[in-house]
């Protein structure tokens, strides 16, 4: 069979020991017929066993009220405990390390409070080039917030002259090269617009190894690409729950907090209620101390009916297993890979690039298309033909097919609508 057969791209979902999870969320339709969603970067699809999690603590709201946070089975009391496991895993972190709390920004915001300290010489922030803009903002105000100047002590790791992803070498020899003036590297995990896997475990190296701390923005990272936060001693990171993790929009956030700083109480960091240790946490403590781990971090007390979302998501993860999760991801990077550059070759005068590097241990599930003329009316012909992706500007189409939910089939399907684009419009 031709790789750019339908019947093909049938094979490979009748083999796919994973098919029976699409069944578990809700595919959006148009006219009956299921889209082709390759924009889980962005928003994750609905898992279809949400409702019930969410009536559930409804009817516990309804008929027990004040005593639904003490209720079992899942009191709400502790019911940020009841993902722990889960974030642990795809993190890989110790359980103590991570909580689900608040959102991304807030998140990146209360941990830089904690690990930029700027003293002396030592009051830059690295971050990689074109980071997302809530990054760029939360460094600029964090400098300003200490009485800083952005423009002195923000700086950025750049591509090599005509490339658009980084050498992790590069990163790592400006951290050396920057020496004790860095307090901090802040980078994503993986990059927004690129979709670039950076390797967070020789960045962190470098970082430590001049005395700077490190926390990643792993917003396109959890759920996505393999991930071991504390074996490789990263400092602190944030990740939000509405992309891959398919826990709804504006859903709850969560921090990875190494153990060697969640056990450091005189660390600073913002107080607040739902951060001192559960078993004082009522008797109203005179002066905030903070609970063990990452927990130390929360501020107030967890949003339920996000949690019960949350939960539902992160139990698919498990069940389906992280591993098997990532050989499928690649299988369909490679596979629209394949189509993109089967479309170049067969209409040269395309001028489409992908900017995603090749190699798996440096990338996720998105492929970025850099589309130098006609990008936004071949993204448009592809959104007419029900292919969800999304256009970033100035000239990248992002696609996202995320092993969970989207079939090889969907790949085939993005496939054959690009290949009568770029035919209409470069044949």
């Amino acid at each position: 069979m031709h790789e750019h057969t339908a019947e093909y791209a049938r094979y490979l979902d009748e083999t796919d020991p994973l098919a029976s999870f699409r069944h578990r969320f809700w595919i959006p339709q148009r006219n009956g017929t299921d889209v082709v969603y390759f924009c889980g970067n962005s928003l994750g699809l609905l898992p279809k066993e949400v409702e019930s999690a969410l009536q559930r603590e409804l009817r516990v709201w309804a008929e027990q009220a004040v005593d639904g946070h003490f209720a079992e089975p899942y009191p709400w009391f502790s019911y940020h405990r009841l993902v722990t496991a889960y974030l642990a895993e795809l993190a890989g972190a110790l359980p103590q390390e991570v909580v689900a709390m608040n959102s991304l920004s807030v998140n990146l915001h209360l941990l830089l409070a904690s690990f930029y300290r700027p003293a002396g010489r030592r009051r830059k922030i690295l971050m990689e080039q074109y980071p997302f803009p809530s990054d760029l903002y939360i460094a600029q105000t964090q400098i300003r917030w200490h009485g800083l100047d952005p423009a002195q002590d923000l700086l950025f790791v750049e591509p090599r002259t005509g490339e658009s992803t980084l050498h992790t070498e590069d990163i790592c020899a400006r951290i050396t090269e920057l020496g004790e003036e860095v307090a901090v590297v802040f980078m994503s995990g993986v990059h927004y617009y690129t979709g670039q896997y950076f390797e967070l475990e020789p960045i962190t190296k470098a970082a430590h190894s001049v005395g700077a701390a490190v926390v990643f923005d792993l917003a396109h990272a959890i759920g996505n690409v393999e991930l071991r936060l504390h074996h490789w001693g990263v400092d602190g990171a944030a990740w939000c729950s509405y992309k891959y993790l398919n826990s709804g929009p504006g859903g709850v956030g969560g921090i990875f907090v190494h153990e060697l700083h969640g056990s450091n109480p005189e660390l600073v960091r913002f107080g607040g209620w739902w951060g001192t240790p559960p078993e004082v946490r009522f008797h109203l403590l005179p002066e905030f101390r903070p609970a063990f781990g990452a927990e130390g971090w929360q501020l107030s007390n967890a949003p339920v009916l996000p949690l019960a979302v949350h939960r539902v998501a992160l139990q698919l993860f498990h069940e389906a297993g992280f591993d098997m999760l990532c050989r499928k991801r690649d299988m369909l990077v490679s596979y629209a890979r394949s189509w993109v550059e089967h479309v170049c070759q067969r209409f040269p005068r395309a001028p489409i690039r992908i900017i995603t590097p090749e190699k798996p241990l440096q990338h996720g599930c998105q492929l970025s298309l850099w589309v130098e003329q006609d990008g936004e009316k071949l993204y448009e012909r592809l959104r007419q033909a029900d292919i969800v992706l999304d256009w970033r500007q100035p000239n990248v189409i992002r696609l996202a097919p995320v092993p969970l939910y989207n079939s090889f089939m969907d790949v085939h399907r993005f496939g054959e609508h690009l290949y009568e684009a770029a035919q209409d419009l470069w044949g």
